[in-house]
């Protein structure tokens, strides 16, 4: 045995030491027409002897789970200046090296989409993603060079590549380069140390209306409690790209991460709290996906989906914890925490699709259903962030109620993460043989019946357990009053119908997204006044409501019934004993 493992070994150290003996792929990256949203990029290929090479680029971008085609963007494919390459696939191309070592390989990217997963090229900044930029060999065992040849009044490139001289940067796999965003332009840096460790925040299109110090001071105090929960820092550097364009959005990297807010978002303190826990939320992951991850999620098949049953896990978990770790930090108070957890319980209510799809399909279809939603996916499907998160919630109560607060959700990912991290990587069923194992007790009927099943979920242990309660439901002034159950728009002054969900008035007479909603029997209805005019008729009622179908004039019967009556608000309960508000203490300060 242990000479297999002496083998092994060493054959494990001479393929990376091929690896990097292996001529680097070197990039130029050059923005001449910025303002045309136009990046160039040069990349000086090694032919490593061979007649033709084939190249690839990514046709999705790790983190997002959708395939986008990144291709679609790229243009002027050239090789050593001629349009000889022969395209074989939507996203490879076949190129001749006609025995030279290094052929010279120019293309064109047009990146206007700013999201945390495309590029965005304009007069004021770059964003450039790994995925959609780097057309690699694919053969991926070697490293990457990036040239990044900025405009004069662009001072800084930000990166988590690291710096092989003035903006020239390094990296050892193409996993890395594509792990390693580029943002080019001018922001404000502000740097600040956890756990003697750096950090920086870099903050652009704040201006005046964005205090990065505090920002910076806040994201201190965020890192810490990650840093205690989880023992360690798992790097030297992070970087926080914090981009203020009036967008959303966030995306985990290994050492850095990339989040959009509004730059008001400092003058509103639930908006505020909102980038706080999406800061919280992808800082993380550092931990749970980029080093703990679900066994599909990596080495990355960057042509086709990576399916997987653990997304709730990955993302579901970590939408437990940024609430928590905003909390635990003083950043918000308890009542913003219970107030935030009851707005997933209540999304989680809401969702007809909870009964249909349990969280493991949830997760396996997120390529196909929760980056390409649409009218009917809440009838069909939950969400693994939201339904994730109340679930996560739910698996530490139920571990610290059966171990009698000895052991909670905590030491289980810290567990996980000592057994499971680096190049191993967990399947979904060992995460929860895990889970058993460290609270000492079988938990494989709670991972039955809410990740693998769609059974109803059960507060009323968990709140009991923490002296928290359902608020109760306050009556109606109109208990009688109609309930049709549809959501509804104002388009071009029109009342259209925006969503029908099942078990609701609205989707039992046949309502269609898109119908516009004219009248009830001989009444208009102005856009403005629908609640209020249905509020008008009593349950039991029947009316007729009279729609635009695409242009037809349709009229539907309606019988109305009542709005289902339910508090998903989470408060302490008055009657709570002391044993369980001591218990809400010690899960508010953990770790």
């Amino acid at each position: 045995m242990r000479v297999l493992l002496l083998l092994l070994a060493l054959a494990t150290s001479a393929l990376a030491t091929s690896a990097l003996a292996a001529d680097p792929v070197t990039y130029t990256l050059r923005f001449p027409d910025r303002a045309q949203h136009y990046v160039d990029v040069e990349a000086l290929i090694p032919s490593d002897g061979q007649a033709q090479v084939d190249l690839m680029l990514p046709v999705w971008t790790p983190g997002s789970y959708l395939v986008r085609d990144h291709a679609r963007h790229l243009e002027a494919f050239t090789v050593d200046g001629k349009p000889t390459a022969v395209r074989t696939a939507k996203n490879r191309w076949r190129v001749a090296t006609g025995g030279k070592k290094t052929v010279t390989v120019r293309y064109r990217l047009y990146g206007r989409l700013l999201t945390v997963r495309t590029n965005f090229i304009d007069q004021g900044f770059a964003l450039i993603n790994g995925a959609p930029t780097f057309v690699t060999p694919l053969d991926q065992k070697r490293r990457y060079i990036v040239r990044v040849l900025r405009p004069k009044d662009w001072p800084r490139t930000i990166t988590g590549l690291p710096a092989a001289g003035p903006d020239r940067f390094v990296a050892g796999t193409y996993d890395q380069l594509v792990d390693s965003p580029i943002l080019v332009g001018d922001p404000v840096v502000t740097p600040f140390k956890v756990g003697g460790k750096a950090h920086v925040l870099a903050d652009l299109g704040g201006d005046s209306l964005w205090d990065g110090k505090k920002a910076a001071a806040d994201l201190a105090k965020i890192v810490d409690v990650q840093r205690r929960l989880w023992g360690q820092l798992p790097y030297e550097k992070y970087r926080f790209i914090n981009i203020l364009q009036e967008v959303g959005g966030g995306l985990e990297h290994l050492n850095s991460t990339v989040i959009m807010n509004s730059r008001f978002a400092q003058r509103d303190r639930k908006a505020y709290i909102n980038w706080l826990r999406l800061a919280a939320h992808e800082f993380f992951h550092t931990w749970n996906v980029k080093r703990l991850r679900p066994i599909e999620l990596g080495p990355f098949d960057y042509e086709r989906e990576n399916h997987t049953r653990a997304l709730w896990i990955a993302e579901g978990i970590t939408s437990y914890y940024d609430v928590m770790t905003v909390r635990r930090a003083n950043l918000s108070t308890t009542a913003e925490l219970l107030e935030g957890l009851s707005k997933k319980i209540e999304r989680v209510q809401d969702t007809p699709g909870r009964a249909v799809r349990s969280l493991e399909q949830a997760s396996f279809d997120a390529w196909i259903k929760f980056y390409k939603a649409d009218e009917n996916t809440p009838n069909v499907a939950p969400s693994y962030y939201v339904k994730g998160s109340v679930v996560a919630f739910l698996l530490d109560m139920e571990i610290q109620r059966r171990t009698a607060g000895k052991v909670s959700l905590d030491h289980v990912m810290r567990a996980a993460y000592s057994r499971y991290s680096g190049k191993a990587g967990f399947e979904t069923a060992q995460f929860y043989a895990l889970a058993s194992e460290v609270a000492g007790v079988d938990l494989s009927d709670f991972f039955a019946q809410y990740a693998a099943g769609t059974a109803e979920l059960d507060y009323g242990p968990a709140l009991t357990w923490l002296g928290l309660r359902f608020k109760p439901f306050k009556k109606s002034k109109t208990p009688d009053a109609a309930w049709l159950g549809v959501r509804t728009t104002v388009q071009h002054g029109l009342l259209v119908v925006k969503q029908v969900r099942r078990d609701t008035p609205a989707y039992a007479i046949g309502l269609n997204a898109g119908d516009e909603i004219v009248a009830i029997d001989a009444q208009r209805i102005p856009p403005g006044d629908f609640e209020k005019r249905i509020a008008r008729y009593r349950v039991g009622e029947t009316a007729t409501v009279l729609i635009a179908r695409r242009g037809t004039l349709i009229r539907l019967p309606v019988t109305f019934s009542a709005k289902p009556e339910r508090s998903w608000t989470i408060e302490v309960d008055p009657k709570a004993t002391a044993a369980a508000k001591a218990r809400l203490a010690r899960w508010i300060t953990q770790p």
